[in-house]
């Protein structure tokens, strides 16, 4: 690649991470709902032409936030796997890696269940295609571990499908998180803080694979 052809394709990169930028910023101010590609073009700075250059709609921009989001998930996931040893938790490292990054990424926790309500698409070469792919890495992360704690004991040998069990446990810490971020106030009515909900609900994840001795 000459150095002009790098500098254009790095300028095109900064270009697009600015709008990615602004978009995260938009999406934190007003909701995603509410926000609109008028709104991210003005926070970025250009031209809402320009802008459809780099993203064709609103949901190009879902899934470019989405590929984002999973990158840092899945991060987060191989550290949390690196710190432990054994399989069993290695799976309750990457639970509480996920409350955590639901916690401190509120707006990229939502576009990650938006776009998981969409067809997945295999395409690398489009923004929705690569937040497949980053998806995809960061539950072979759980399978790895799930298969890892079957090998050294920790995890039931007769606990299934271990693609099944991941997807279930990924679905499982997902919806607690959901409930308690948007029924907080009826679980404080019934005396339950989110605190002990989202504790509780990890140790029981943890019971239904452990083995027992």
């Amino acid at each position: 690649m000459s150095y002009i052809a790098e500098r254009r394709q790095e300028e095109k990169e900064r270009r697009r991470a600015d709008i990615l930028d602004a978009t995260e910023a938009v999406a934190a101010e007003v909701g995603w709902d509410a926000m609109t590609m008028d709104q991210v073009a003005r926070k970025a700075r250009l031209s809402r032409a320009l802008l459809y250059v780099y993203f064709k709609d609103k949901q190009d921009l879902l899934f470019g936030i989405c590929e984002r989001a999973l990158t840092t998930l899945g991060q987060r996931f191989a550290e949390a796997v690196g710190r432990q040893k054994r399989g069993l938790d290695q799976i309750v490292a990457i639970g509480r890696a996920y409350i955590a990054f639901s916690q401190e990424f509120p707006v990229y926790f939502e576009v990650v269940a938006r776009c998981e309500m969409l067809s997945p698409n295999p395409d690398e070469n489009t923004n929705e295609g690569a937040a497949t792919s980053r998806g995809d890495a960061a539950r072979q992360l759980m399978v790895n571990a799930i298969n890892a704690g079957i090998a050294d004991g920790s995890i039931r040998p007769d606990v299934g499908d271990v693609r099944v069990v991941s997807s279930t446990l990924w679905a499982f810490t997902h919806g607690v998180l959901q409930l308690a971020a948007t029924k907080a106030n009826v679980l404080l009515h019934d005396g339950v803080t989110i605190k002990d909900f989202v504790e509780h609900a990890l140790v029981m994840a943890t019971r239904s694979i452990e083995a027992r001795p």
